[in-house]
């Protein structure tokens, strides 16, 4: 079942970074690649500001935390070739840098992932010089083409460079956000290399990355993949976190004001929020930092204060998570085997998991305690599924539904 019979619901924040307004430095850029775009040329980008400051982190980061929400926030590691986050940024000192990454760490990691969103979001750099290549072309854009025909091999070490970056500022990642069409036409290689490179250089073995937007009527359910030595004490795997909405907030270039209507109604009745939850589906809406900010008129900011206003107006059993959170329940739901023996419910687990909720025939018994070699966990009865949390369970006329943290190896429920 989802945990706690809640459905999950995150927050993906692209293009965020520190300080770097990107779109003032990356347009120009993509301007100079050449791909044929019209809207690059209409943007007024040497009217945008080149930073998105600090207080306006903090406040949206506050007002977060006070309402519960929860996702991912991406630190472009070497934003639009600006400078490196771990090194310098010109046009700030090195103080103020400092004091960037540091309100971060104090922020927003405690409710939201840290992902490197590949390296620059915009040319491609070399790892070797640690230079953009000269090609200034769509080949060696990371938006667009330079991931076509590449190895799993070549993609990890372009990630492992990003990635390191962030540990150097003592971000700790186990996901990674790929900019634009980055990976698009490698999708297995892609996967691939995600796990390799956050196991690598942050030592994850539960992985995900957000690649993929839909908002037809396919599902959004999170896809496992490649799981990989689930009896050893080393299994891994990784998972593909899937957004649900367009970005309705005013979008990465601030050419529209965005529309809370579509995320939800007025009348709390419909739009794409409604349709995701309804069918107990993860809820990933998908945002950039641009927008949010607007160019300081924080559009984006407050139709998201009012889309978490209805979505807590019209739903009491939702519940916000970081991807980590929720890519971790879904490989635990996906991977955890379950047997009936006897007078238990026997777990063999891959990955442990808080909240790991499960429903079962009321004929098989009353769940008494939840056991591992290490404790041993009086379970207690709860009468609402809004009650229900770990360690607790609730019956109804044919079912009992059972909520545990869920250890790593084998692990049983009793029943009396």
């Amino acid at each position: 079942m989802n945990p706690r019979l809640r459905v999950p619901v995150s927050l993906i924040i692209d293009d965020s970074t520190c300080l770097v307004n990107l779109n003032r430095f990356a347009i120009p850029q993509f301007i100079a690649s050449g791909v044929p775009r019209s809207d690059f040329a209409r943007m007024d980008w040497r009217e945008m500001p080149h930073e998105i400051p600090d207080d306006f982190v903090r406040r949206f980061g506050e007002w977060c935390g006070e309402n519960g929400v929860k996702g991912k926030y991406s630190i472009v590691p070497y934003p639009a070739c600006v400078g490196r986050v771990d090194r310098i940024l010109p046009y700030w000192a090195a103080s103020e840098l400092d004091a960037s990454i540091e309100l971060v760490h104090a922020l927003m990691t405690p409710n939201w992932d840290i992902h490197p969103e590949m390296v620059t979001h915009t040319r491609v750099i070399d790892t070797k010089t640690g230079h953009p290549y000269p090609d200034r072309g769509p080949r060696f854009q990371e938006n667009w083409e330079w991931t076509d025909g590449r190895s799993a091999d070549e993609i990890e070490d372009y990630m492992r460079y990003g990635l390191q970056i962030l540990k150097n500022v003592g971000f700790q990642c186990e996901g990674i956000t790929t900019p634009g069409g980055f990976g698009n036409r490698v999708l297995p290689e892609l996967a691939k290399a995600t796990l390799n490179s956050c196991r690598g250089i942050h030592g994850a073995r539960l992985t995900h990355y957000f690649r993929h937007i839909f908002t037809g009527d396919g599902s959004v359910r999170p896809r496992v993949q490649y799981a990989s030595r689930l009896e050893s004490d080393e299994p891994e795997c990784v998972v593909s976190i899937i957004g649900c909405t367009g970005d309705w907030t005013g979008g990465w270039d601030c050419s529209s004001r965005g529309d809370v209507d579509r995320f939800i109604t007025p009348d709390l009745s419909s739009g794409r929020m409604v349709e995701v939850i309804d069918r107990g589906e993860p809820a990933c809406i998908v945002c950039h930092w641009q927008g949010i900010y607007f160019n300081g008129e924080e559009v984006g900011f407050g139709i998201f204060r009012e889309l978490v206003r209805r979505l807590h107006a019209r739903y009491d059993h939702i519940q916000w998570m970081k991807l980590s959170e929720i890519a971790r329940y879904w490989a635990a739901k996906e991977l955890t085997r379950i047997e009936k023996d006897e007078n238990e419910i026997k777990f063999s687990a891959p990955f442990e998991c808080p909240g790991f909720t499960f429903e079962m025939d009321a004929s098989v018994g009353v769940p008494r305690s939840a056991e591992c070699e290490s404790s041993s966990n009086a379970l207690t009865e709860v009468h609402s599924s809004l009650d229900l949390d770990s360690g607790q369970w609730m019956s109804s006329a044919e079912r009992m539904t059972v909520c545990v943290d869920l250890p790593r190896g084998t692990s049983r429920v009793v029943l009396g």
